[in-house]
């Protein structure tokens, strides 16, 4: 893909940006050990962050003044192959103290060793450790939103409908960003050639193959593994979508939210130009992050008070 396709602030980081060695073993455990050492920025200041002993791990961050009484449960993306939740310490950090929320991060196994259900499973479990310590995190259970980045939002969106068919307490919403939504993408070779900047479609189909166990694009996938191969949307939480026009996932994302809206699910959609996966991991200091984060943080704000939520542009 070429550069001047990038939103011009973006373009010295995308550049820089080295390919993940995630095809091989080594490559995947070398990733792994450098996220673990340090995420992406440092965490703001008057939140408090603590780590709990449950399955794969959950870190807490709570803010230490002003909490609303409302929570969200956040998974990590990754592709499904690397990731941990030490990496959204900035991100997760900042939604606590600016919402005055309490947010819950998700680890969970990750794929090749642990293919679905592990990750969902470890997810749904974060969700239940969420419901059960509601009283001593100080969150009603029914003001609590899931979201998730890229595969981690892939399985937020899983998670929301598993919910949905179990019955008892939903989410009130789910807070995707550029979500990872369909293994169907990974099938289409012809997107191998348009090299998409940061997550490309031959990444994408070693972290589908990865987690489903086979190749991805076949003709059935297991129920809950994939959110787009769900036929029926009806009943789902309110969604926020966000993406960049020029992220592999893009199309997809377009789809659902169409999708999510013939079902009569409320869903904004917000299309960011010249952006590319994961941009506001990245470079959250650009315009263009800051911009995309506020409008999403408006949106979660509004779900978890009952407020009217800001509409960001349709496209």
């Amino acid at each position: 893909m070429k550069l001047d396709l990038v939103d011009p602030e973006l373009r010295r980081s995308v550049a820089r940006m080295p390919r993940l060695p995630i095809r091989r073993k080594w490559g995947r455990h070398v990733v792994r050990a450098l996220v673990r050492r340090r995420g992406l920025g440092e965490p703001v200041a008057g939140v408090g962050i603590r780590d709990i002993g449950q399955g794969p791990g959950i870190r807490v961050y709570t803010p230490a003044a002003g909490r609303s009484g409302a929570a969200l449960l956040w998974v990590h993306g990754g592709g499904y192959v690397i990731g941990d939740v030490v990496q959204d310490d900035a991100f997760c950090s900042a939604t606590a103290h600016e919402l005055g929320i309490v947010v819950v991060s998700a680890n969970y196994r990750l794929a090749p060793e642990h293919a679905f259900p592990a990750a969902l499973d470890d997810t749904a479990a974060a969700w239940q450790w969420l419901r059960e310590s509601a009283g001593e995190l100080g969150v009603d259970q029914a003001r609590i939103v899931v979201g998730g980045a890229s595969a981690g939002a892939g399985l937020a969106a899983c998670l929301v409908q598993r919910l949905r068919d179990a019955g008892g307490v939903q989410p009130v919403g789910q807070w995707l960003f550029s979500p990872m939504l369909d293994d169907r993408t990974a099938g289409r070779r012809e997107l191998d050639q348009v090299q998409h900047r940061v997550w490309n479609n031959t990444a994408n189909r070693t972290g589908w193959g990865a987690y489903l166990g086979a190749g991805p694009g076949g003709p059935r996938t297991p129920d809950y593994a994939v959110a787009a191969r769900r036929t029926d949307l009806s009943g789902l939480p309110p969604a926020w979508i966000g993406v960049g026009d020029i992220d592999l996932f893009a199309d997809e994302c377009r789809t659902y939210a169409g999708r999510l809206r013939d079902a009569g699910v409320d869903c904004a959609f917000d299309l960011v130009p010249g952006a590319p996966h994961g941009f506001e991991d990245w470079a959250p200091d650009t315009r263009v992050a800051r911009e995309l984060l506020e409008r999403s943080r408006a949106w979660l704000g509004a779900r978890v008070t009952g407020s009217a939520p800001a509409v960001p542009g349709e496209a």
